[in-house]
């Protein structure tokens, strides 16, 4: 071999292609700047409920200092299907159908990697999660996206997916309530795509971390729906109803066979999530409805606050039925969803997420967090308010001149 070749040529072809994440790009701008009132990282602004970071505290107080099962704790599995069976209606056995992960981030990696073989395709909503796409492509499958509209409040439906599967789908992706957009499934939805996954032999993977945000919606898990356990991966975690992003705990619930694979991939590259996040999730399963609902009240009085105020500055704004993310509509103010996002950054010092960062279906929106305080939202709205007005303002007289 001759020659010399630079850090980047040892880099594997399929992760040179894959594109950093929008979100992360565009704070990394939000970063440098002083003052700003952010509308843009998914995270909860409360802090985790003292009790569940008083159970991590007595934990390590205690000496729990070790490795774990690579399931996860006996305990917390438990814990875990007790809940699913309360909330969400199937049942699981602990001892072979839960997987504890190091989020649900893990969880998904982990799901994608133990079926998906070169070429198999996967199909998702969009505008959907940032990760999706990529996690599919480092699996070596083909992310096939399914473009959903506001017309009917970014739902899917049996029909849109019908253009999408081809003899090489293996796998379906959901996410609802949804980010960025909060969309939830009605139930008749979710039996015409619990139908077309068992008609086409489809696997599906559903991805409820926001499952416990809902605002008046009914909360359908696709799982409990007849034929569905068998071929269903449930996935969820703790970051966002009980605001433990920190925590980095997750879980996956599936058939034998599956958390056979998918522990094995887990084994050899976490080992296990880590026990003090194990303990904290132990008390936030079994004593933690109450602020999980405290929590979910402010988030419904915030969302209520924000729409009325983007429709009323002229941003139409479907009424997200879950998740914590309004996501307005830009596209009649002649920038894209990038430039709206850099110019009110720059002109008025709030941050929101360009919608392209969710996919090409998500140009023309921007996503905007209420996970912050009323007093900051209300300034966030009043100084987006004043953009909106000047950009409005000023395509008027460009259209006039013309």
């Amino acid at each position: 071999m001759s020659g010399s070749r630079s850090p980047r040529d040892f880099i594997a072809n399929h992760v040179l292609q894959i594109p950093r994440s929008g979100i992360r790009d565009f704070f990394d701008i939000v970063a440098t700047r002083r003052d700003v009132i952010s509308l843009g990282i998914g995270e909860p602004d409360f802090v985790t409920p003292w009790h569940i970071r008083e159970a991590s505290i007595f934990a390590l107080d205690r000496g729990a200092t070790s490795y774990t099962a690579n399931l996860g704790l006996i305990e917390l599995r438990q814990a875990i299907a007790r809940y699913i069976r309360t909330r969400f209606g199937p049942h699981y056995d602990p001892e072979t159908e839960i997987l504890v992960t190091v989020g649900v981030s893990e969880a998904l990696d982990l799901a994608v990697r133990a079926v998906v073989e070169p070429g198999d395709e996967v199909i998702y909503h969009e505008p959907s999660f940032v990760a999706y796409a990529p996690i599919v492509r480092l699996a070596h499958g083909v992310p096939v996206p399914v473009a959903t509209s506001r017309v009917n409040g970014f739902r899917l439906s049996r029909r849109l997916l019908e253009r999408a599967v081809t003899s090489r789908t293996k796998v379906l992706l959901l996410n609802f309530p949804t980010n960025p957009t909060g969309a939830v499934l009605t139930p008749e939805d979710a039996s015409e795509i619990a139908a077309f996954a068992r008609e086409r032999n489809i696997l599906v993977f559903t991805d409820e971390i926001y499952a416990e945000l809902t605002y008046g919606a009914e909360r359908v898990c696709i799982a409990s729906l007849p034929g569905m356990k068998q071929r269903t991966v449930l996935l969820n975690g703790f970051s966002k109803s009980w605001a433990m992003t920190g925590f980095r705990i997750g879980f996956v619930c599936a058939p034998p066979p599956l958390i056979e694979a998918m522990m094995k991939i887990h084994q050899y590259t976490m080992m296990c999530a880590p026990i003090l996040s194990q303990r904290a999730a132990i008390e936030a399963v079994n004593r933690g409805d109450a602020d999980m609902e405290r929590m979910r009240l402010e988030y419904e009085r915030r969302r209520n606050f924000i729409c009325a105020a983007l429709n009323e500055m002229g941003l139409p704004c479907h009424r997200p039925q879950g998740a914590f993310y309004a996501f307005p509509r830009i596209a009649g103010l002649g920038l894209s969803s990038k430039e709206f996002a850099l110019r009110l950054l720059d002109e008025e010092n709030v941050a929101c997420v360009p919608g392209s960062a969710f996919g090409e279906s998500g140009e023309g929106y921007v996503r905007c967090a209420f996970a912050v305080e009323m007093d900051d939202l209300k300034e966030a709205m009043r100084r987006m308010s004043k953009f909106v007005g000047r950009l409005a303002k000023r395509r008027k007289k460009t259209r006039l001149a013309t």
